[in-house]
């Protein structure tokens, strides 16, 4: 019997004063038996970072040659491909041909992912982007994770700040220039 995935739903009230974009998001987010719970916590992060009109999560598994997330234009085609945890070079290369923009948002140590890419063939590596998550901020919201969760997301000068009730948690998404760590700056 195939596994099935399972539903989370998020109310999120995006205050990010780093692109002046304020709405309020009502997520439904499957997560596949084999992704992890940081990995959900990492796309669902991704996903209020990059908020814009045209975005949408993936079908996931059943769509293995898309990004996890993608912005669209009318046509549908992708303005911005998003990736989150630890896609491979092949992955990396095809996206920078089809996407103008492509972004990946690790929850890990970024310096093992730039490690792995080392001297691979990527397809405009220059513009590739790559944010570390706060590893912290992700386990924290892992530790709270819940099928149904609401809560007021703040970003400023890279600073994210999470308001689950009467709780506060903090962290940050930091920039990672590929080709600066590639030549280990």
């Amino acid at each position: 019997m195939a596994l099935t995935a399972t539903i989370y739903k998020f109310d999120i009230d995006l205050a990010d004063a780093d692109r002046h974009v304020y709405d309020t998001l009502a997520l439904q987010v499957a997560r596949h038996p084999s992704e992890s719970e940081e990995s959900l916590v990492a796309r669902v992060l991704a996903y209020a970072l990059e908020y814009t009109e045209g975005i949408a999560f993936s079908r996931g598994l059943q769509e293995p040659d898309e990004p996890a997330i993608a912005v669209r234009d009318l046509t549908g085609a992708i303005r911005v491909w998003i990736d989150v945890g630890w896609p491979d070079a092949d992955r990396l290369h095809k996206a920078g041909k089809m996407s103008p923009r492509v972004a990946v948002y690790v929850h890990k140590d970024p310096r093992q992912l730039v490690e792995r890419l080392a001297g691979e063939r990527i397809h405009r590596r220059e513009a590739l982007e790559l944010y570390a998550l706060d590893r912290q901020l992700v386990a924290s919201l892992v530790a709270r994770l819940d099928r149904r969760m609401a809560f007021a997301m703040s970003v400023a000068g890279g600073e994210i700040t999470l308001s689950l009730g009467a709780e506060t948690l903090t962290g940050t998404v930091v920039p990672y220039p590929l080709d600066r760590l590639a030549r280990g700056e």
